[in-house]
């Protein structure tokens, strides 16, 4: 790509410092004509990689500033690149912007930088999701899941399943061509061992997204039981201060109350819900209808007694912890999970606990978690395709090699191999301008 792109890489808004990136054949060219560098240094002369200081100069001012200038290939992009960093400022920037593209770049695209690094080969199309993922990322864990998928962790587990892929289509191939070299047909035991093997992998990768999908989103936990069983209390004592109100009365609680905490670096989303029991109000019928809608979508419930039993949790598609409260007055009921006192705090670690391992397990730090429903999805297909081979083992060999093929075809959308133009679109669409 000859055209240069520029756009603002650094947030809008007053700062220490802004940056304005270009990438494109030109670019260097484009400083040449904009940054008068301090000293006798020509920026023709510049030497890849280094800051040179001097004065940005644009349509009605000047600023000082650096300029460092990234040669091709050695580059985000792969191609010639410069960054001017300016003093942060809305106006600052925008003018340093203006002055690039009065000069011949034009405005960049969303992820536009990244896209050109994919193409140019710098990074697989996962590891450019890893980018956005550590971008957005709203937990420690979520960080470093998108770090992975960055460093391309998960691309290297992708071609490791292509080439047991590529190895028994060569033994299928071979069969095929050359039956002057003794070989008569295709060892069926052994090819169909070949694939459960990797069919076997592929689904155990595929399973990761139900823990993956936790670490990206979140965790989401719903805080139910009876009326007057502490539930408030315990929101309010997982967050550390008071969010939801407390009160001797039944019934106190008629919406969900909301509030999240990190728990062994995944976020944990917490909603007090509205006791649960058969003869309430008006108003506080609608506040345990919506209880129930969110009981039903949550991750993990936390089933509150206080020695007086455990409510029935209608629609509960979660994992369910009992929680026995107000263990600083009165003994354990013998048949909860965790036992705690959301007054003094006792038992809140173990019940931490509790909720990590219910929802994500014990977490590896180098494992590539499917964190993205694309990679998911692709997984499945590639793994349906694999079943049809096993199923089809006695078809002829070039049957046999379509299936295997798609799952391999399936695979390299992944990694971008084969992915076509309307998804590498929708990947970079979900970047910002200046990345």
């Amino acid at each position: 790509m000859q055209d240069v792109i520029s756009a603002i890489s650094t947030p809008s808004g007053a700062g220490g410092v802004a940056v304005i990136r270009l990438s494109g054949g030109g670019a260097l060219g484009i400083a040449e004509k904009m940054f008068v560098p301090s000293g006798k240094t020509a920026v023709s002369d510049f030497v890849p990689n280094v800051m040179y200081a001097g004065r940005i100069c644009c349509d009605g001012f000047e600023d000082y500033g650096l300029c460092v200038y990234f040669r091709s290939p050695k580059s985000f992009t792969g191609e010639d690149s410069v960054e001017f960093h300016c003093h942060g400022g809305v106006q600052i920037a925008r003018g340093v912007l203006a002055k690039t593209l009065s000069l011949g770049a034009r405005a960049a695209e969303k992820g536009e930088f990244t896209k050109r690094a994919f193409i140019n080969g710098k990074l697989s199309l996962s590891s450019a999701e890893g980018v956005i993922d550590m971008i957005n990322a709203e937990s420690l864990a979520s960080l470093r899941a998108g770090s992975m998928l960055y460093a391309e962790k998960l691309t290297y587990e992708i071609k490791k399943l292509q080439g047991g892929l590529t190895d028994v289509l060569a033994e299928i191939a071979a069969s095929l061509d050359y039956p002057e070299e003794d070989i008569d047909g295709i060892d069926e035991r052994e090819i169909k061992l070949k694939i459960v093997g990797l069919e076997s992998k592929l689904t155990a990768l595929a399973n990761s997204y139900s823990c993956g999908k936790k670490i990206k989103d979140g965790v989401t936990v719903a805080i139910c039981g009876a009326p007057n069983t502490g539930k408030s209390s315990l929101l309010n004592a997982l967050l550390g201060y008071d969010k939801a109100i407390v009160s001797d009365e039944a019934g106190t609680t008629r919406d969900a109350v909301e509030g999240s905490i990190e728990i062994n670096g995944v976020q944990f989303r917490f909603a007090d819900t509205a006791g649960l029991r058969e003869r309430a109000g008006n108003i506080e019928s609608i506040g345990i209808e919506r209880a129930k809608k969110i009981i039903s979508s949550a991750d993990v419930i936390l089933s509150v007694s206080d020695g007086c039993g455990y409510a029935d949790i209608p629609g509960c598609c979660g994992s369910v912890i009992k929680v026995f409260n107000k263990c600083d007055i009165r003994p354990s009921d013998g048949v909860c999970d965790v036992c705690i006192s959301a007054k003094t705090g006792e038992g809140l670690e173990k019940l931490k606990r509790k909720l990590s391992e219910a929802a994500v397990g014990e977490l590896s730090l180098d494992k590539a978690y499917i964190i993205e429903q694309r990679h998911y999805f692709a997984l499945i297909r590639a793994a349906d395709s694999l079943k049809n081979a096993i199923d089809n083992i006695s078809e002829p060999p070039d049957i046999l090699s379509i299936d295997l093929k798609e799952a391999w075809d399936a695979l390299g959308e992944i990694t971008g191999e084969t992915a076509n133009e309307e998804i590498i679109n929708t990947v970079f669409e979900k970047f910002c301008v200046g990345k």
